[in-house]
């Protein structure tokens, strides 16, 4: 018996099962479990059904579901989202799957281990991507520049993730209208419309992103919605006649023709009718393009095209046509694989009509997307797709975007239509419309547009802000001396060339930087000044600086004086050393004696050696510097002394491996009163205030003291060493855990410089 037979037969048993106490959820899951069995039919195996039942029974029967806000069981609502996933955007079953299981991943009720056992890599892979969707969420609700960078990177890694969320997001639009939550509401209509709405049109889901944009804008601004949607209804009458009187003799004509097709006029959504108000600044009754006229032929993929411009030669044969306004993307699709010819034409009445002529075949990737080009080529992705996703994690790469940059750069290439512009070898380029000779330098490659000056358009000379327009051909021009200008990111529109360019920049400022660094040393050196680099930072801050970097940049450029940045810096050691004076006269009954730094005493810090001796000669290994409360062992050197090693010293393995014999063991006792030197490996942002932050916490911890700071800044980042007096491990433990919590830190680690 064919496994899909089999699956009809099991949804019918299934009806039977008590799943529900609540009647009404009882009847909302059969009713979706039943459609959801029938539009994934064929594409799982018995097996694989009758393991997703048996999770979902177990997972419902032990009340793993926890409640949600959108008035349904939390397992109709995933069921649902698995049919819009199914079918609207036309995935099968792994993402159908992992839309079912992911939650109980997440709440550890399905282990991963048996996701790959019963269902294969694939379903864990997509699973792991929806599980980090639902982490930020977790942390943060409202998708905003914070968390917007770590979404694109989930997003980049599997398509199939940003299709299942778009999906998902749609589905709680869908259940929010029976929810009384105005809050609610809003915050998910401005999510679509921030969000998911652009990636759905970049991804060509039309008929889903025309959803979510007039779902939303019910909910955020629901006068406009119900204005626009009465004057819709209040004109349909006439606006239908008008359809069949301008659709009446061009179906005789096509039929004539000898075509196979199927013809229908089309309302435009809601939203793009309140766009083009805005847009257009005016009011609803002038607005003529409300709808479209759609024809869809039935042919084979090897006809499809000719029979397109046939059509199109019929009805232009029968209207007037605009040619400004003849779009054809069946020569060249969009790169989310958009095809379609669109022409409008003088109709009836002397009102403009747009027609839109494609295939069955074009219709379906027209309202489903990249899904619908698995299902006809039989590929995981498309080249378009790629390049979208590659342009997405060259964006990430970038050290020095912030999120907010990457969110207004990243928004840009979401919603533009494109242009086609050519090299001079032919090769197609296709940018968004707007773009310049820059933005193609740079789609060329980094370093063409590093050195672009200009370029050639149809062998005609143009400078580098030039608009390019589809069918230019471009030669760019290049010269060796040339740079990125800061003003370059008023012309660049594409996000990769505006991160190439600030990258260009940031390099360019860093060069700059380090020569104003070395310039004050140089500085401070001729005036047989010491440079203190933890006082210097202190007076950076105290200027006003945000980062380091843009105080040597001042320096090197001349708008700060070196002279002047000494004086100041005199004045400051000065007013330091006049409070220090002050805070040492005071009244001699609280005067405490300051005691002098103890590095290491044998008698404090009792260290048993080979189980019971003491009092012997040992020195603390240098490369690894023991301190009280580190597992350590004793190694007899040579020259007859012993030296202390930590366990995980890294000449330990050696040490042990070829000199067992000369390994003793080795323990303290009694109490740490000993301060030992310990080096700490810190990592941060190039934040001014991060320095004078940990110094601050050192200051005020009882019984440690700073011994030195060592800090470079590169690239964006700072780096040094930290020596204090502490001691034990208890105690280090707890700084470097205080140190974590300083803004900008990244890494704290224990090293073994001394």
């Amino acid at each position: 018996m064919h496994d899909g037979c089999i699956n009809k037969q099991i949804s019918i048993d299934t009806m039977n099962d008590p799943l529900f106490p609540n009647k009404e959820a009882r009847i909302q899951f059969l009713s979706a479990y039943k459609k959801l069995l029938l539009s994934v039919d064929d594409t799982y195996t018995k097996k694989e059904f009758l393991h997703l039942k048996s999770m979902l029974k177990k997972a419902v029967l032990n009340g793993d579901y926890s409640d949600n806000e959108l008035g349904v069981h939390p397992i109709v609502k995933n069921i649902y989202a698995a049919l819009v996933i199914s079918t609207e955007v036309g995935l099968k079953r792994a993402s159908v799957i992992s839309v079912l299981l992911y939650d109980l991943v997440g709440n550890n009720r399905v282990h991963r281990h048996e996701i790959e056992r019963y269902f294969g890599q694939d379903v864990v892979v997509i699973i792991k991507g929806l599980l980090k969707i639902n982490e930020l969420y977790a942390k943060n609700p409202v998708v905003d520049s914070e968390n917007f960078k770590q979404l694109l990177l989930v997003f980049a890694e599997d398509v199939r993730v940003i299709l299942i969320i778009i999906a998902e997001r749609l589905n709680v639009l869908r259940l929010l209208r029976r929810v009384k939550n105005d809050e609610l509401r809003m915050k998910a209509g401005n999510e679509a419309l921030f969000l998911y709405a652009p990636l759905a049109h970049k991804l060509g889901l039309y008929a889903i992103k025309s959803e979510l944009e007039d779902t939303a804008l019910k909910y955020t601004d629901r006068i406009v919605y119900n204005t626009i949607a009465r004057k819709l209804n209040e004109t349909k009458k006439s606006r239908d006649e008008y359809i069949a009187s301008f659709i009446g003799p061009v179906e005789d004509k096509l039929k004539k023709a000898g075509l196979h097709f199927d013809i229908k006029g089309r309302t435009k959504s809601i939203f793009s009718i309140w766009n083009k108000i805005k847009k257009q600044q005016t009011e609803f009754e002038n607005i003529y393009d409300l709808f479209a006229i759609r024809v869809i032929l039935d042919t084979n993929p090897e006809k499809e095209k000719a029979e397109c411009w046939q059509v199109y030669s019929i009805i232009t044969d029968m209207y007037q046509p605009n040619p400004k306004r003849l779009k054809d993307w069946l020569s060249i699709p969009k790169s989310n694989g958009y095809e379609s010819l669109h022409i409008t034409v003088m109709g009836p009445d002397g009102r403009w009509v747009e027609v839109q002529i494609r295939s069955k075949r074009m219709d379906e990737i027209a309202e489903r997307g990249f899904a619908a080009h698995w299902k006809y080529k039989g590929v995981k992705s498309e080249s378009g797709l790629d390049e979208w996703l590659m342009n997405i994690r060259a964006i990430l790469e970038h050290p020095d975007s912030t999120p907010t940059e990457i969110m207004n750069d990243f928004k840009l290439d979401l919603y533009e239509e494109e242009i086609f512009v050519f090299t001079p070898k032919g090769d197609l380029h296709k940018l968004p419309q707007g773009a310049t000779v820059l933005d193609f330098a740079y789609a060329i490659h980094t370093d063409v547009g590093n050195r672009c000056v200009g370029g050639k358009i149809n062998g005609k000379n143009v400078p580098i802000k030039y608009l390019l327009k589809t069918g230019d051909q471009v030669t760019i021009s290049t010269s060796p001396g040339q740079s990125p200008k800061r003003d370059w990111l008023n012309i660049a529109v594409t996000s990769k060339a505006r991160v190439k360019i600030k990258q260009a920049l940031k390099e360019q400022e860093l060069k700059e930087s380090e020569y104003g660094k070395e310039l004050l040393f140089r500085r401070f050196k001729n005036k047989k000044i010491d440079f203190d680099e933890a006082a210097v930072m202190r007076l950076i801050k105290k200027m006003g600086y945000k980062t380091v970097t843009d105080f040597y940049y001042d320096l090197a450029s001349g708008k700060k004086d070196p002279n002047n940045v000494i004086e100041q810096y005199l004045d400051l050691e000065k007013k330091d050393k006049e409070q220090h004076d002050m805070a040492e006269q005071r009244p001699a009954e609280s005067f405490t004696a300051s005691q002098p730094e103890r590095v290491k005493s044998h008698d404090d810090d009792t260290l048993i050696i080979d189980e019971n001796l003491k009092g012997l000669d040992f020195r603390l290994a240098k490369c690894c510097s023991p301190i009280y409360g580190d597992e350590i062992f004793g190694f007899v050197s040579s020259h007859g002394g012993i030296k202390i090693h930590r366990k995980d010293c890294k000449n330990a393995p050696q040490l042990i491996s070829r000199f067992e014999y000369r390994v003793v063991k080795a323990k303290w006792t009694g109490k740490a009163e000993t301060r030992y030197p310990v080096t700490l490996h810190v990592v941060g942002y190039d934040d001014i205030g991060i320095v004078t932050n940990i110094s601050s916490i050192i200051s005020k911890e009882k019984d440690i003291s700073l011994r030195s700071i060592d800090v470079n800044s590169s690239v964006g980042l700072f780096q040094g060493d930290i020596t204090v007096f502490i001691s034990d491990t208890s105690k280090l433990n707890g700084l470097i855990n205080k140190i974590k919590t300083v803004k900008g830190v990244k890494l704290v680690e224990r090293t073994s410089l001394r």
